[in-house]
């Protein structure tokens, strides 16, 4: 019997179908987002039961453990982020801006794995095989157990993963990947999405960790249906820009590990290097003595990063101030702000406030509002912070200072790095362990807190 066609509509964004084209989709709120693609459907696929013979479930305590023994890709911050290496079976995704370094970790991956006796298979859908040795020779990772193939045909990269059968694969892009049995072109979410099921079947099945690279929409969200990063085990994004030197590698997604964990690179000529104490890069560049500058410490997984907070606040000549935030929350700053004019008499409706996180770093966190709070009021008065200073707290609607966790692994990070006066909430202050060497000052409000400050 024939096979039988029939002609669908996919929004290229969020994977909806319908059997008309439509303007805008009705899921996602994109406008001209949809792509006709045409479907083969087989009649004998109806006649299918629902008893078609299958794996037995089986009791979960019946089931074997094996001690997990992950792969050691010799890149420390890549491993942390990963959650302690690579997992066997694994399936990872990492998205990031064009440019930003994505090929570039993968190669000194695959080298790192090659030269402690991995072999090693990375896919290239983008470049050719010389173009990857000419940038393997200039980063330094030409390596014997390293396979490079060009290639985009999914049925002929099974078949090579099969006679080859290496320890880890890579795939660069997985948008660029396709297979012949649909009709749809290279990088429609039909396609993606089947690539993508295709390589985890395969990864749960060999148990070979596989790496796909993935394209970014102008958003910075993953191209592609919001699928691809329920379907794999751990979402990576590369942030950063191109332009600057620093890149961080941030898990939001990890079956096997924290999603706080962060890796912090520096691109160079020879590709990225792994920095070991971030918080003595973000502040070597720290201006002495200026107004607006303030130094606070956030969690990142376990690690503490002392970062420097920028404030500006100048007279506004329009009716509505202007609010420019980089690197934090723009709601909270604002919110701050509102706080600071009712309990500090300190009249910013007036003032365009500009803020920025030196280095490219994002925090999300509470913990920093006070520093937020002290770096626009240091702005405002054109007053400097003490250098040696740091400052830590969450701050309420009725401007208290509240409590903050792990605040002695960020004290003892502040010592490390010279700081020898601390503002942390009076409620920690209670039950903080004798600390010497550092000055700690407990704050109950905002107005004590810049009380202590100017």
């Amino acid at each position: 019997m024939k096979k039988t066609s029939k002609t669908i509509f996919t929004c290229q964004s969020c994977a909806y179908q319908t059997p008309k084209w439509l303007g805008k989709c009705p899921d996602c709120g994109r406008w001209d987002s949809f792509v006709e693609e045409v479907q083969l459907r087989d009649p004998k696929v109806g006649d299918r039961t629902l008893s078609a013979p299958g794996t037995e479930p089986v009791p979960i305590d019946s089931i074997e453990l094996k001690s997990e023994n992950r792969r050691l890709t010799g890149i420390r911050e890549f491993d942390r982020v990963l959650g302690g290496g690579i997992v066997d079976g694994t399936l990872v995704l990492i998205g990031g801006d064009p440019g930003i370094g994505k090929s570039t970790l993968m190669l000194q991956t695959l080298h790192g794995l090659a030269c402690s006796g991995c072999k090693v298979l990375y896919v290239s859908g983008e470049e050719s095989i010389r173009q990857i040795r000419i940038r393997s020779k200039r980063l330094d990772t030409v390596s014997s157990g390293m396979l490079v193939v060009a290639e985009v045909d999914l049925d002929a990269i099974m078949a090579m993963i099969e006679s080859v059968r290496p320890d880890v694969l890579v795939i660069d892009s997985i948008q660029t990947m396709y297979s012949s049995e649909l009709t749809s072109a290279p990088g429609s979410v039909t396609q993606v999405r089947e690539s993508t099921v295709r390589l985890m079947l395969m990864a749960k099945k060999t148990g070979v960790p596989t790496f796909l690279v993935g394209h970014v929409t102008k958003d910075g969200a993953i191209a592609g249906p919001k699928l691809l990063e329920h379907m794999v085990d751990t979402v990576l994004y590369f942030e950063g820009d191109r332009n600057h030197m620093f890149r961080i590698l941030r898990a939001v997604k990890n079956r096997f590990g924290s999603t706080n964990e962060i890796g912090v690179f520096e691109m160079k000529e020879k590709g990225l290097e792994e920095v070991a104490n971030p918080s003595a890069v973000f502040l070597s560049e720290r201006p002495a003595n200026a107004p607006g500058s303030v130094v606070t410490a956030s969690m990142e997984g376990t690690r503490p990063i002392l970062v420097e907070l920028q404030a500006l606040a100048s007279s506004s000549s329009y009716g509505t101030p202007r609010r420019t935030i980089l690197g934090l929350d723009q709601n909270r700053v604002a919110l701050l702000a509102a706080v600071m004019e009712k309990k500090l008499g300190m009249h910013l409706m007036g003032h365009d406030i500009f803020m920025n996180v030196a280095g490219g770093v994002k925090i999300g966190e509470p913990a920093v509002d006070m520093g937020i709070v002290a770096a626009i009021a240091s702005s405002f008065l054109d007053r400097s912070i003490p250098e040696d200073t740091l400052v830590l707290g969450e701050v309420g609607l009725a401007g208290e200072v509240r409590g903050i966790g792990q605040l002695e692994t960020r004290i003892i990070e502040a010592k490390k790095m010279g700081f020898t006066r601390c503002l942390i909430p009076q409620s920690n202050s209670k039950r903080l362990a004798d600390l010497s060497g550092i000055e700690i000052t407990g704050i109950r409000n905002i107005s004590e807190g810049i009380e202590s400050l100017f």
